[in-house]
Parts: structure tokens; sequence; C-alpha cells
């Protein structure tokens, strides 16, 4: 899951895995650089690099369930040395200062770092779905870069093949799609829309559906000119009839606006959208998240089937 820092990349992504656990499937929710701003959305402390299990869901067959999962840089490359025999090196390497000049000496090392984990984790074969709060998307697309650049400057070794190893994985339609994620509005769209083709293009990733968070429903009867109707039937004084207008017009260009970037979105971008209605409240908790996997649940049900090659 990618997007534009504050369209909701991460409350689409706790959606993803929920609605995914609901149809039995275990899945890892992975968050990326430390963050754990998602075990709130399920009723949880914030997570650790250590797994944590915060959702069980009954599924047609079997319990699906969520674990969240949190992993930096240097969590990853302390983990990478230990499966490659560097044991003994690691609180050396920690106390020195080393461990950062390591992780820093090659451009791009650290994503690659982070995305050679979760390849491990996918081999592993102990979800079914891993859902990846990526970066936003002005660093997403470096993060997913990153493989080619190692690649390209570590020539042979271990590095070169663990480069090499991920971009297989990234590459791979039916392992690894990106979804990205935006609001009805023009600078998220134009950076959703600039983010599409360095994914698809540029790196050969192939993208799923668009996201769209925050859209608002559509509201009867914004186009009644108050001054046609009569005290009786408004009920209103003067200056609560003026309140009422101001407060008619700006949900009106809202809504303008609304459909405008919506329109534009799909003219520039031919892909499926699926669109999450606004949440009026301060926080995203497993309410507001159940919620959403409503409306995720029911877009992707009425998608079409795939056509067969």
């Amino acid at each position: 899951m990618a997007g534009k820092g504050g369209v909701g990349k991460t409350v689409a992504a706790a959606t993803m895995a929920t609605a995914a656990a609901r149809t039995g499937l275990s899945v890892l929710l992975v968050e990326v650089a430390g963050r754990s701003a998602s075990a709130p959305m399920f009723g949880a402390d914030p997570q650790g690099y250590e797994e944590a299990t915060v959702l069980h869901e009954a599924g047609d067959d079997e319990v699906g369930s969520v674990t969240l999962k949190s992993i930096t840089p240097d969590q990853a490359l302390v983990e990478w040395l230990a499966t490659h025999g560097f044991n003994r090196l690691i609180g050396r390497l920690a106390s020195s200062g080393i461990l950062e000049i390591v992780a820093t000496a090659t451009p791009g090392i650290k994503d690659l770092l982070v995305l050679g984990r979760i390849k491990a984790l996918a081999d592993e074969s102990t979800y079914d779905l891993i859902v990846i709060d990526a970066p936003a998307a002005g660093h997403a697309v470096g993060f997913l870069r990153s493989p080619r650049g190692v690649r390209d400057v570590a020539r042979t070794g271990v590095l070169h093949r663990q480069a090499g190893e991920v971009l297989d994985l990234i590459g791979n339609p039916d392992r690894c799609q990106v979804v990205l994620v935006t609001i009805p509005e023009e600078t998220p769209v134009n950076e959703l829309v600039e983010t599409s083709f360095a994914v698809e293009e540029e790196l050969g990733v192939r993208l799923g559906p668009v996201i769209v968070n925050a859209v608002l429903p559509e509201v009867a009867g914004l186009d009644i000119d108050l001054d046609d109707l009569t005290d009786a039937e408004l009920a209103l004084n003067d200056d609560e009839r003026t309140a009422l207008a101001l407060a008619s017009a700006f949900r009106a260009g809202r809504a303008e606006l609304q459909t405008n970037q919506l329109e534009r979105l799909a003219d520039l971008l031919p892909l499926t959208q699926i669109r999450f209605p606004q949440l009026f409240g301060t926080t995203v908790g497993p309410d507001e998240i159940a919620q959403l996997a409503d409306v995720l649940t029911e877009a992707i049900t009425a998608l079409p089937e795939p056509v067969s090659p």
C-alpha cells in the first residue's frame, strides 16, 4: 500500500488486512521504518519488531487472523547478519557504531534489507497474505527501486544475489502488487498518477485497484434555493437561514471538487477505483475499520472475474 502522506494509507492497509482475514486468510500487516500506527486501529497497543496477533475473524471455512509486525532497517540488518553467519560480530558492530556505516555504505541498502526481510517472510509461507504499509509515495518509489540500485553497485556476492531475488519477487504479478491510495483532491491525485507510472513502467511492478479515501456521501437538496421556501417550510430565522445557505454552498462546492477529481483520476489512470467513505470522527478504531472492510469486501465482490490468457 503506497500513497502521499495524509491520505489514509495506513487505514487502507488495516482495512485490506481485516477484509482478507474475514475470508479465513492469515494476514501479516507489516509497517516499515519503525512505525506502529495501525495497532490502535485494532484496539491494541503499538507493536514492535516481534509479531503480535491483534485480530481473529471467522471465515467461511477457517478462522482468519491479522498479525502486526514492524520492520526497521537496523533490525533487518541484525537479522541478515545473524542468518549469514555473523552472530559474533553483531554485538561488537552495534556497540562501535559500525552497524550504521555498514547499512549506509551502499545507496539503497537499508531499503533492500527491509525488502529482503519481507521476502524471507513471504518465502516462509507462514501467512497467506502479507500487506505492507509502505513509505509515503515519494519514498515508496525509492523503496521499490533500491534492489535495482544495489544490484548495479554490488556486481557480485551476497548483496547482488539478494537484490536479484527481491526484484524477482516484486516483479512477479502473482506474488506482488502495489495498491495506491489517495483522496479526491488535486495534489494527492497528481502524485498518485505520477507514482503509478514510476511503479509500473519504470519498476515493472503491477498495480492493483486504486483506493480513494474520504469520499463524501451524496446529499440531496443542496441545489434547493432557500429563498423559494417559506418561513413555515424552513422554520428558521434570518441568521439561521443565512448560515444554512453558506453551509449548503460549501458542501455543494466540495461535492463538485470531489466529482471533478474522481473523473480526472479515471481519465488519467484507467484503473478500478475502490472508494472509501469519509469517516466523521477524530480517531479510527476497530469499529471504523470494520465499516471500511464491509465497503472493501463489497467492492471486491463486484469486480469482474479476471480473463484467463
